[in-house]
């Protein structure tokens, strides 16, 4: 049973690196209010609308990590795996640096988390390495 352990691993580290912290500002208010609306939508059961809230956020925001990582966790939980591991793969590289505040962690089936943000204004927390420990999750999942 190692999927318990690593698991908890996840929750604790997220817990512990988005303790206090804040999302990049450019943008942001807009952006935060449209992340916590999708992220919202995804604890309620309504994966489909809080997945075209993250896809049209990446219309105008790209690169955005958060948006990325959550609309992986997203496919997590319509089971589509290979899109989410897509997803996460694009969002490590700008995840370093990415400096987030979070008040609430969504696991998603045991394998991702989502990250509903606090504020925006800049954090001293690394996304990066949740990003990591999703991806590991995902592709544990593709095995």
């Amino acid at each position: 049973m190692r999927r318990p352990s690593i698991l908890g691993l996840i929750v604790t580290t997220a817990l512990t690196l988005l303790a206090p912290g804040t999302l990049p500002a450019q943008g942001a208010d807009t952006l935060t209010a449209r992340i916590i609306q999708s992220y919202d939508l995804l604890e309620a059961g309504q994966p489909d609308q809080a997945r075209k809230i993250y896809e049209e956020l990446l219309q105008t925001h790209p690169g955005d990590p958060l948006v990325l990582n959550n609309l992986a966790a997203v496919l997590v939980k319509q089971g589509k795996f290979k899109e989410a591991a897509a997803y996460l793969e694009k969002a490590l590289p700008v995840a370093k640096g990415y400096k987030v505040r979070v008040n609430r962690v969504c696991d998603v089936e045991g394998i991702c988390l989502a990250f509903r943000p606090l504020a925006a204004a800049y954090g001293d927390q690394d996304l990066e390495p949740l990003v990591k420990l999703n991806l590991e999750m995902v592709r544990g999942k593709l095995k």
